[in-house]
């Protein structure tokens, strides 16, 4: 096919005319498909429903060390928990608490209590500064960036590479500003480009000499299980290599299940040094008695062990791959070679990162919408939702049916078609 720019005014024209034919037709069909989150589907949910059935009589209840799961008390999680989830995640069960369901909170709650309290090493309260500021890698996950906006901390963005975040600039700046006090990565199959970082990203992070005393990694490893292929990405072990350049401290990371068995409630855990993790369980010791620690059992009953875990997994994948192949199948069909757009192709995770011709993904997200398809907002993917050259653009496939897909795929290449040839006709 070939490239948009090439062709003349008077066959642009000609197509947009047939496009927006087409686009017509679309609208009458009344689709009302949400694919504005990355949310597993209901055949997802289904393979962990046996968790439910684990937990039958009273002898059921305690912790291979006696403990009943049903009253107060263990604070951090129970240790059959962090024994597997701990092998899961390669650290020891000093190494790792488990609280609630949600590893957002958990990350909300540690930057709060930062700017609370500050961190281990804080000279003071985080809070007590006129400004800090945090590293956002861009595309990047909106709700990172609304916990930034929220708590008034601001956002300063560094580009994404295939190879991970641009370590010159992460270098240059964290080493210069002492108010930069941290940095958000979901470091396998990013959200929501599905970029795993390279080895050599991974190192430059552990060699980080950082202008501020408490500067902190917040390593979401949300997708660290999440893979699509037997041929997946390898992260290297970040809390590995910090342990080798002595600044293991300078890591926060988080994962949960949530994506695993059930959104609402799986097990979310917090991943540092002991020291960290000390100074953190002061506050948390005043917050709760207790987390969930039922949840937490029936989670480990249920999926026993870790290459019981990685078996559960492919079965996500097996209903994963076919929706992501779907998108990418209309993509490489409907708009490659055209010159108009360019996309990822993950081996994992749960989203592909498109890029139109700037100045064009508010037109595609809102001609979508007119139509019955609802996608993740244009700029989520940048702090304070704004995308400078207007260009990025999510695209969430975990949650229609397949064939669902497919009629959006068509719908979405063709709303790329249309805001593109408006915007090159508009140029001339």
């Amino acid at each position: 096919m070939a490239s948009y720019q090439d062709l003349s005014t008077p066959q642009l024209q000609s197509m947009l005319s047939d496009l927006r034919a087409q686009y017509a037709e679309f609208q009458k069909k009344g689709l009302k498909l949400d694919m504005s989150r990355g949310k597993p589907a209901a055949d997802q949910l289904d393979l962990s429903m046996p968790l439910f059935d684990v937990l039958n009589s009273s002898s059921d209840m305690n912790t291979s060390d006696g403990f009943d799961i049903r009253n107060y008390g263990v604070v951090d999680g129970v240790m059959d928990a962090k024994r597997l989830f701990g092998e899961l995640m390669g650290v020891s069960t000093e190494e790792i608490i488990l609280l609630g369901s949600s590893s957002l909170a958990l990350m909300y709650d540690v930057v709060v209590r930062a700017m609370v309290h500050g961190v281990l090493g804080s000279p003071k309260a985080w809070g007590k500064y006129d400004k800090i500021k945090f590293l956002c890698p861009v595309p990047g996950y909106d709700r990172h960036f609304a916990i930034s906006e929220s708590l008034g901390i601001e956002m300063i963005p560094v580009e994404m590479t295939e190879t991970g975040p641009d370590m010159d600039a992460v270098e240059k700046l964290v080493s210069e500003d002492e108010t930069i006090k941290g940095i958000w990565c979901i470091p396998k199959y990013s959200n929501p480009q599905g970029i795993t970082y390279s080895d050599e990203t991974v190192r430059r992070f552990a060699n980080l000499n950082p202008a501020a005393p408490d500067f902190r990694i917040f390593w979401d490893n949300a997708y660290c299980i999440h893979d699509l292929y037997d041929e997946h990405d390898e992260l290297l072990d970040l809390f590995a290599e910090l342990k080798k350049t002595g600044r293991a401290n300078m890591l926060f990371m988080f994962a949960s299940t949530s994506k695993v068995t059930f959104p609402g409630s799986g097990v979310a855990m917090m991943i540092a040094t002991k020291e960290n993790l000390d100074f953190v369980r002061k506050d948390i010791s005043i917050q709760t008695i207790g987390p969930d620690k039922t949840n937490q059992i029936r989670h480990v009953r249920f999926l026993k062990d870790v290459d019981s875990i990685y078996e559960h997994m492919k079965k996500h994948a097996a209903l994963l791959r076919p929706k992501f192949e779907t998108v990418l199948e209309a993509l490489d069909k409907n708009l490659g070679g055209t010159g108009i757009a360019t996309w990822t192709k993950p081996r994992g995770g749960y989203f592909v990162a498109l890029k139109t011709m700037e100045g064009c993904a508010k037109r595609v997200i809102s001609l979508c919408k007119e139509a019955g398809v609802v996608m993740t907002a244009a700029g989520a993917t940048h702090p304070y939702g704004i995308d400078p050259k207007d260009e990025d653009i999510r695209i969430a496939p975990t949650y229609p049916v397949i064939g669902e897909l497919k009629l959006a795929g068509e719908l979405f290449c063709l709303c790329v078609k249309l805001a593109s040839i408006e915007k090159i006709l508009q140029t001339r």
